[in-house]
């Protein structure tokens, strides 16, 4: 005798465990898709049902783990900016002395390799293009680094400070890997390090 419920149609709601591919690893399986998502297509562009699609699962559970687009940007973001949220850590390794060639060796150093590089590049666009990508981005940078940065100075103004320090390094990143003005773009990194950390010094530490 086959079973009576066999062919009836499912109830709405939540998917079954099965077919939303909930399970151990969804979370981070749907914020690795996020990151390719945002990467490839940016903000505006990327979608809940992209991200859900690459990760295998349906998209009701996206918003269960991370609720709306921009909550899963944030989440993404955090991801891909932790190298660079480690900068504190560059600050508080050694004298105020060196401190703007050890910041500027470190930021740079991260635009430089291929794995950190491209992400940043993606948060960079979508935040160009997006304001709610640029207040996920802003909040990284002013509260979750360069607020943390401005905590280690023992000068007047260290937040305007390390503000103006992480303009003058963000800004040689886009100048030099995304609108790649020469000879900045093709510069030996070295020389541009040698060239860049006294300003960021003084930024920090001087007058």
């Amino acid at each position: 005798m086959s079973d009576a419920r066999e062919g009836a149609p499912r109830k709405r709601g939540r998917p079954a465990r099965t077919d939303a591919g909930d399970g151990p690893g969804a979370r981070e399986r749907i914020l690795t898709a996020a990151r390719a998502e945002f990467a490839e297509h940016g903000y505006d562009k990327a979608s809940i049902r992209g991200i859900a699609k690459g990760a295998g699962v349906d998209p009701a559970l996206v918003h269960h783990y991370f609720g709306p687009k921009e909550k899963i940007f944030g989440a993404a973001v955090e991801v891909d900016f932790a190298s660079a949220l480690q900068a504190q850590e560059t600050v508080t390794s050694g004298g105020l002395e060196t401190v703007g060639e050890r910041l500027t060796r470190y930021i740079l150093g991260v635009w430089e390799a291929p794995v950190t590089r491209e992400p940043l590049l993606a948060i960079v666009r979508s935040a160009v293009a997006n304001e709610t990508a640029a207040a996920v981005f802003r909040d990284l940078v002013t509260v979750r680094l360069m607020a943390r940065v401005a905590g280690e100075l023992d000068v007047p103004a260290p937040r305007l400070r390390s503000e103006l320090a992480a303009a003058q390094l963000v800004g040689i990143a886009l100048l030099r890997h995304v609108i790649k003005v020469e000879p900045l773009a093709s510069a030996d990194i070295e020389q541009v390090i040698a060239m860049v950390a006294p300003v960021v010094q003084r930024h920090l530490t001087e007058g």
